[in-house]
């Protein structure tokens, strides 16, 4: 723990820096769903992880980190969020979740206005998240237009990839947006994509001049990386048959790498969602009919998906997903616990780890590059306490791309500030 400590203080007095690092003796989790390895290596070099395993060999000229007792793993990648968007929820000037009345929707791109030096950030770091799938909020229609990952890093460079998906609402919150109904929200969501493949065909030719036609030629544009199975579509889906409608778009636009959002009632047509071979990225445990389209809903809904060999990932779509991403590890741990009791339905602590690091990464495309401490992905690497899926547990050293970051947080300060005070160190407000 001192090392570590010493470690955090010089990063914070010098440039940060990639560098050759061994973090040793630990229990590494690879993160790809494997089972834990005691007694393990990871090696760094320029950023990327070089190997990760027991029998590893430390280079000579490493930084060696001894994290005997403690728990090693890749960073934790925010499966669905709204960081870098919001900083307090009612003040519109600093909510750029949403554009409630732009004339464009699937233009719309978040990476501009993610803010690194938002608070949710550095809460999130400081608990090992290092990257997130940040996602904007529709306005007056269904498209929310294109979301970024970004990462958790001390730096003003947080867009790891702009434009990395389009967000579309279907359901509840599509229909309303659509007209009132779930058959207006499909013709609408055909019609978009048809018009973004007669604008691929013939850009020149494309109509949608004015920007109050039914689909202009910006958002048209935007959305050919869409239909020509560039980018992916992250639909949002609730019910079952709302899945299952969702799946079949895939008949008209087989080049559509659809990924799934919510899917509270995605285990009553698991066997659907696994033979189509869409990811999910899932609310974890709703158990509550919070809505009509979750009247299904039930804690063991991962379990059973995985079982029947769905590829998911956890997210945080309408769970305070503007800042409490780090409640990913609790939701995690919460499903090993759930494995264990009679007639539930969980997942085993590999599984569970994979799920909020791998997983999102993979569903978004970025498998071969994040999420895992598999060779060659950038170095987003945690140093715990203890088991990181349990509540005691902490982020003790956390690496983005091989960097070693700050995780020392405003709420931190503030706790040390004020919880021995002496004299004369209060602010002058509370002289009286």
């Amino acid at each position: 723990m001192k090392g570590l400590l010493l470690a955090c203080a010089a990063l914070i007095a010098a440039p940060a820096a990639a560098e050759t690092i061994a973090i040793t003796g630990g229990t590494v989790a690879i993160g790809d769903g494997s089972a834990p390895i005691e007694g393990g290596t990871v090696v760094i070099r320029d950023g990327r992880v070089v190997a990760a395993g027991s029998g590893v060999a430390v280079p000579a000229d490493a930084r060696r980190i001894d994290a005997t007792g403690k728990w090693v793993t890749p960073g934790i990648f925010a499966g669905f969020t709204r960081i870098g968007l919001v900083e307090v929820d009612g003040v519109d000037q600093t909510n750029d979740s949403r554009a409630r009345t732009a004339p464009f929707s699937a233009a719309i791109d978040v990476a501009p206005a993610v803010n690194p030096r938002t608070s949710a950030i550095t809460v999130s770091r400081a608990h090992g998240v290092t990257r997130a799938i940040v996602a904007p909020a529709t306005g007056p229609g269904m498209f929310a237009g294109q979301g970024a990952v970004i990462d958790m890093g001390a730096d003003m460079d947080a867009v790891t990839r702009p434009r990395a998906f389009q967000f579309v609402e279907l359901g509840e919150d599509g229909a309303a947006s659509a007209g009132g109904s779930r058959g207006a929200a499909h013709t609408y969501l055909r019609n978009a994509l048809n018009s973004a493949r007669d604008y691929a065909r013939n850009p020149a030719g494309y109509g949608g001049r004015d920007n109050t036609a039914l689909f202009n030629r910006t958002d048209a544009a935007a959305l050919v990386p869409v239909v020509t199975g560039k980018v992916p579509l992250l639909a949002h889906v609730e019910r079952g048959s709302d899945i299952l409608a969702a799946l079949a778009l895939r008949k008209d636009f087989p080049e559509l790498k659809l990924v799934l959002v919510g899917v509270s009632e995605g285990w009553t047509v698991a066997p659907q969602i696994a033979a189509a071979g869409v990811p999910v990225i899932a609310s974890a445990l709703n158990d509550l009919p919070a809505a009509f389209e979750t009247l299904a809903a039930t804690q063991s809904n991962i379990g059973r998906m995985v079982k029947a060999g769905v590829k998911v990932g956890i997210g945080m779509i309408g769970d305070n997903d503007t800042r409490q991403a780090r409640q990913e590890l609790q939701y995690a741990g919460n499903l090993v616990a759930l494995a264990k009791l009679p007639g539930a339905a969980g997942l085993s602590w590999a599984q569970a780890l994979a799920a909020i690091t791998s997983g999102p990464a993979e569903a978004i495309g970025l498998g071969g590059e994040y999420g895992s401490l598999r060779p060659g992905r950038h170095a987003d690497v945690v140093v715990w306490s203890g088991d990181p899926l349990e509540l005691s547990s902490a982020a003790e050293a956390v690496f983005i791309d091989g960097v070693q970051q700050p995780t020392v947080t405003r709420q931190q300060r503030l706790r040390d500030r004020y919880a021995t005070p002496g004299e004369g160190a209060l602010p002058k407000a509370y002289d009286r």
